[in-house]
């Protein structure tokens, strides 16, 4: 065996799907075998894998037991002679391995290898290349400086930002994303060290590589997508204690003690200072608008009240208590409401804004026309107020909107133009998907392989995908990961990625459309909701009905036995339902996508039994999966009694 794929997955179902694709196309013309470690995921992924790719090794953990021991878990029984660890997050083109394997061929010193590594949106990863992280190549890393000058060999060591990211290179560290090992490295050297949890591991063997008289390597001559999870965000507290605990364990482990005692310091003192910057910064981020618009609306008062004074009364008619006590009142109520209403919320929603001024004021007057006449001052001072902070906390946020600093971005919730590349049939699929998505999206047309489109849908071949984008406005691309090669697809995200554009893969069979940065990001994933069968609502109102109709069929059947031909399986039929072993609806049969859809028991029925398909039998397949997923979507009670109903003489089928 030459090759052993091992990908540890974690509840990521769908981009392990399209990773489990993209590496059968990389795998075809080399001996390999393929690991799927599953962390007890409770989102399907292990049916899915099962279902869908029957020839992927499988291996199921009641528990997640981490990244380094699930790794070992398949590195123990795998046999190729070399090991590559494998993010789920991850697509490689369809040379990526043969390249990969060649090379390590042609260098024998070569102890383990990494790629190039781009975002969802085409850039490329620094952490493709790494340096060994020394107590000072850290403190530059942790205090920016390596940020300040990436060119400098001194404060660029952390990503080695001074090599050229286009040319091959020897590095310290790998990352654990792709991780090309040879077997006999690793026989010598040891597996990953299961005392680092999550981060830190491939630091640790990378290190041990070449403390076994081997080499790592930078391979930029295949690149692959890393769409990197935020599931622990780099500037959260949380993040930082967890990685820089495993850099604590790394050092103990490799240092001597002096210097593993000034790295532990160093990283003490890191975790401290990211804390106190982390709580400064979201105390900032909470604060700092509901801060100016307080400023903004006593700003206001300061003008429009002795304005009111010399046109209505006189100057200096209302006491100082008024501008003291009685108007940082007026503005806390306003900024309660609004904080009530959602209107500091992320992205800023100006609907949310005015209905807080609006229910403030209402507040405002409320509390006016109870309090004695010492309190009451001026209701056209509270109107005014109203108006005023209608108007300039509205076109203060617009400002910041048009500045487009991203922590002040509208909520505009504007409409995405989607154009998709592919093959006629399977590029019309993918929008059949998108419809059924329900995101707020306009089809902008198809981008075709070759000649076969045409009509007013068509906007013309993927070698003008630039000028397709500029020209059209387009702001998102969905590639047919059936009909184009991993390798293009990259391609044209790297020609693209100075663009703003965002891409998505729609995997081959699926359901789903996957793209951008995350693997936790919202709109990063577009999947059809068919969320209604798993809502636990529905689920005892399903039962309640099965219950429910086999009682009243049971009732029934001395009457309506006699119109049945299998009076026994007509029985067993309904005692199945009433027993729990079956339901009156179930799925239509003979798909390939059930693994998409929420776990029901198999049915008597099937909504095929009253929505005859007219379709070839190549069709068909397709047919029975979008009646299976409107069901799921759409379930309820009336659907279920109509299927009844209608297919009742099926009932003993």
């Amino acid at each position: 065996m030459e090759l052993s794929i091992i990908i540890v997955n974690y509840n990521v179902k769908h981009f392990l799907e399209q990773c489990l694709h993209s590496v059968l196309n990389a795998s075809k013309g080399i001996s390999s075998e393929i690991f799927v470690v599953d962390n007890n995921s409770v989102d399907g992924s292990v049916q899915l894998v099962k279902e869908k790719f029957p020839q992927v090794k499988i291996i199921e953990n009641e528990i997640n037991v981490g990244f380094s021991k699930a790794n070992n878990q398949a590195i123990r029984i795998a046999t190729g002679k070399y090991i590559l660890l494998l993010n789920p997050d991850t697509v490689v083109e369809e040379h990526t391995f043969s390249k990969v394997v060649q090379f390590m061929e042609q260098r024998p010193e070569t102890g383990g290898l990494g790629v190039k590594m781009i975002d969802g949106k085409g850039n490329f990863l620094p952490e493709s290349k790494r340096g060994l992280p020394t107590p000072w190549v850290a403190f530059y890393k942790m205090f920016g400086l390596s940020a300040l000058f990436p060119r400098s060999k001194r404060f660029g060591k952390y990503h080695l930002t001074y090599l050229d990211k286009s040319k091959i290179h020897e590095v310290d560290v790998l990352a654990g994303a792709f991780m090309l090992l040879r077997r006999e490295v690793l026989d010598k050297v040891g597996m990953l060290d299961e005392n680092f949890f999550m981060y830190g591991e491939d630091i640790d063997l990378s290190y041990r590589i070449t403390k076994g008289g081997y080499k790592n390597y930078y391979f930029p001559e295949t690149t692959i997508i890393h769409y990197k999870g935020e599931s622990t965000k780099k500037g959260t507290l949380n993040y930082v204690k967890v990685f820089y605990s495993a850099m604590i364990i790394f050092a103990q482990k490799h240092f001597s003690s002096g210097k593993a005692n000034t790295f532990s310091f160093l990283l003490q003192l890191a975790i401290w200072f990211r804390a106190i910057l982390s709580v400064v910064q979201q105390a900032f981020e909470k604060m700092v608008l509901p801060i100016a618009d307080a400023l903004l609306m006593y700003g206001g008062y300061l003008f429009m009240t002795p304005l009111w004074e010399n046109f209505k009364y006189e100057p200096s008619y209302y006491p100082p208590f008024f501008m003291n006590t009685v108007v940082p009142v007026y503005i806390f109520i306003w900024l309660t409401s609004i904080g009530l209403s959602g209107g500091y919320k992320r992205p800023v929603s100006l609907y949310l804004l005015l209905r807080g001024v609006f229910w403030g004021t209402i507040t405002i007057l409320l509390i006016y026309s109870l309090v004695g006449e010492d309190f009451r001052f001026s209701r056209a001072l509270i109107l005014m107020g109203t108006i005023w902070a209608a108007v300039i906390l509205v076109l203060y946020r617009l400002l910041f909107h048009w500045l487009k600093p991203k922590r002040f971005r509208l909520d505009l919730k504007n409409i995405k133009r989607i154009a998709i590349v592919g093959h006629l049939n399977e590029a019309t699929r993918v929008k059949s998907i998108l419809k059924q998505t329900r995101i707020k999206s306009e089809f902008a047309g198809f981008i075709s392989l070759n000649s076969e489109f045409g009509g007013e849908d068509y906007l013309g071949p993927i070698h003008k995908l630039s000028e397709i984008v500029r020209i059209n406005g387009i702001n998102e691309i969905i590639f047919c990961a059936e009909n184009i090669p991993s390798a293009d697809i990259i391609h044209a995200m790297l020609e693209l990625s100075t663009l703003d554009v965002d891409f998505k893969i729609a995997p081959p069979e699926s359901i789903s459309i996957i793209g951008s940065n995350s693997i936790h990001t919202s709109g990063d994933l577009y999947v059809i909701p068919i969320n209604s069968l798993l809502k636990p609502g529905n689920r005892r109102k399903k039962r309640f009905f099965d219950i429910a109709a086999a009682t009243v069929i049971i009732f029934l059947s001395p009457a309506i036995i006699w119109l049945f031909k299998r009076k026994l399986l007509f029985y067993k039929n309904v005692f199945d339902v009433l027993w729990g072993k079956k339901s009156w609806i179930g799925y239509t049969k003979n798909t390939t996508t059930d693994s998409e859809l929420p776990d029901i028991k198999p049915g008597i029925l099937s909504p095929a039994d009253i929505f005859p398909l007219e379709t070839t039998p190549e069709e068909d397949a397709d047919a029975r999966m979008r009646l299976n997923m409107l069901y799921a979507r759409n379930y309820s009670i009336m659907a279920d009694a109509e299927i009844i109903a209608k297919g009742w003489r099926k009932h003993d089928k």
